[in-house]
Parts: structure tokens; C-alpha cells; sequence
């Protein structure tokens, strides 16, 4: 059976028809097919790729290059849903003209549905000339992840009520800048309540409470894959990392007492030519 593509139309559709969406995490084909065979709404590849996949210690160490490479990847085997490439620090914090390309380049040669890039007010600007080239973009606030130094680290956002009131401010004037949907990250779950409510573009939460639009976990945390830290806002459905770590001990022990191969997992072959072949090489070597 076909299945029709995920639209940009059909993500805003959504909030008008109260249905929650659905976004995960892909870094590569084996994980996009998986997204896609869920039927997942949105697949981001995210600059956590950096920390999650490449074993780098932050995502300010991700090039646009890196991000190309993946998306190409996830695309491969995400048909359905809407693939979001994450716009790298600094690829559009530099000015507008700087923005667009590097977007560009993310949908040309990555081949994504559209980009995602952080900050609030300030980037407005940004995402209206994104937008007017005629690339998607997602929003992202609250705790985000380039700039958490500046933030006071990986902690919760928007705690009293004027950094609640800049948040929401910074919502807002992404909706407004042409932003399709809007990513909050780690902020009170009543603050996002009312990011919801203040703009009419889904919001997808992580971290930001049940009364928003939608919600994107990171794949590799939500079935426990990656354990170097498990944010309070995962929910691990699963943990596969123990199980192939066990198989890999296992095929390990079955090699050393020669369990493995069995004749199952090899190939044969006749008995004429095993015995042609032993006549000659035991030819050979009487010849030494």
C-alpha cells in the first residue's frame, strides 16, 4: 500500500485539528526506516548527531558538511515523514545572505523538507528571509543546545515569569517570521502550555509538559542506546544497548571455543573438486 507523504500543510493541519504529531531522532538509514516504518510525522536530524553518533562533547563542533552527510542518509529511508535538517552554530548566526545558502545547501545537497535552527527574537529576521526563499523552517526556544553556555548550562528555561514572558515572546515572533512549527525545549510545562496557546503553529515539546502540539524525543535516548546522560524529560521505552553488547560478548565466546561458524553459516563444496583440489596442492607442494 502507498503512503502518502507528509506535507508542511498537513503538520499545520494538525493543530487545527488537535492531533498530536509525532518527531523522533534519525542519524542514518537504519534509523530512518525505522521512523518511517512507525509513522512518525517528522524526523529530525539534529545536531546531537555530534554528541550522540560522532562522540564529540557538544553540538557547537557539528559542520554543515556532517550534516549533509546524515541527512542524505535518513532520507534514504524516510518516504513519509517530513525531514528537518538542523541549521549547524554558526551557519546562520553570521547574517541573512550566509543563512540562506547554508539552508539551501541542507535541502540541495541533503535533500531535507526543511531546516531547524535555535534562538528567539533576534533571529526573526532570519527565518522570514529563509522562509521567503522558500525553505521551511522550524523554530527552536527554550533550552537550546548551541548556546547552553550562555544559558547556565543544559538546565530548564523560563523559570520566573519575565524569562516565561521572553520565551513566549520569542515564539511568537518565530510564528510571526513564518516558522511552521516551533520546537521548546526544557521549560515548566504550564509555560508550555501557553506557547501553545499563543501561537498558531504546532509546538512540539521535549521537555516542555503534555499541553502542546507535539512532541520529539532523541531516538538513541528513548530506547537506551546512549547512556553518557539521561535528560529527566526521556522516557526510555526500551534498552537495547545492554542486549547488543551482550550478543557481541556472545559471538566473541563462540569464536575462541569455535562454536561459530557452524556448517550452517559456511559454504561447501563438491566432493570431486575438494579432491581435485587437494591432488593439486599436495602436488605442489612435493614439488618443494
Amino acid at each position: 500500500m502507498t503512503v502518502s507523504k507528509v506535507g508542511i500543510l498537513d503538520i499545520l493541519q494538525a493543530k487545527k485539528e488537535s492531533r498530536k504529531l509525532i518527531m523522533v531522532t534519525a542519524y542514518d538509514y537504519p534509523f530512518g526506516l525505522m521512523a518511517d516504518e512507525a509513522g512518525v510525522d517528522m524526523v529530525l536530524v539534529g545536531d546531537s548527531l555530534g554528541m550522540v553518533v560522532l562522540g564529540l562533547d557538544s553540538t557547537v563542533q557539528v559542520t554543515l558538511e556532517m550534516m549533509i552527510h546524515h541527512i542524505k542518509a535518513v532520507v534514504r529511508g524516510c518516504k513519509r515523514p517530513v525531514v528537518v535538517g538542523d541549521m549547524p552554530f554558526m551557519t546562520y548566526n553570521t547574517g541573512i545572505r550566509d543563512a540562506i545558502i547554508n539552508a539551501g545547501r541542507l535541502m540541495k545537497e541533503g535533500g531535507c523538507d526543511a531546516v531547524k535552527l535555535e534562538g528567539g527574537s533576534n533571529f526573526a529576521p532570519v527565518v522570514e528571509a529563509i522562509v521567503k526563499a522558500g525553505i521551511p523552517v522550524q523554530g527552536h526556544v527554550g533550552l537550546t543546545p548551541q548556546t547552553a553556555g550562555a544559558l547556565g548550562g543544559f538546565k530548564m528555561q523560563g523559570k520566573d515569569a519575565a524569562a516565561a514572558r521572553k520565551i513566549i515572546d520569542d515564539a511568537k515572533a518565530l510564528a510571526t517570521a513564518g516558522a511552521f512549527s516551533i520546537v521548546v525545549e526544557a521549560v515548566p510545562a504550564p509555560l508550555g502550555r501557553l506557547i501553545a496557546e499563543s501561537v498558531a503553529v504546532p509546538v512540539i515539546g521535549i521537555g516542555a509538559g503534555v499541553d502542546v502540539d507535539g512532541q520529539v524525543l532523541v531516538t538513541h535516548d528513548m530506547v537506551g542506546l546512549f547512556d553518557r546522560f539521561v535528560p529527566k524529560f526521556v522516557k526510555q521505552y526500551t534498552s537495547i544497548r545492554p542486549t547488543i553488547i551482550e550478543a557481541i560478548k556472545t559471538y566473541g565466546d563462540e569464536v575462541r571455543s569455535s562454536e561459530f561458524p557452524t556448517s550452517y553459516h559456511s559454504f561447501g563444496m563438491s566432493d570431486d573438486a575438494l579432491e581435485e583440489l587437494k591432488s593439486s596442492y599436495c602436488g605442489v607442494r612435493r614439488t618443494k
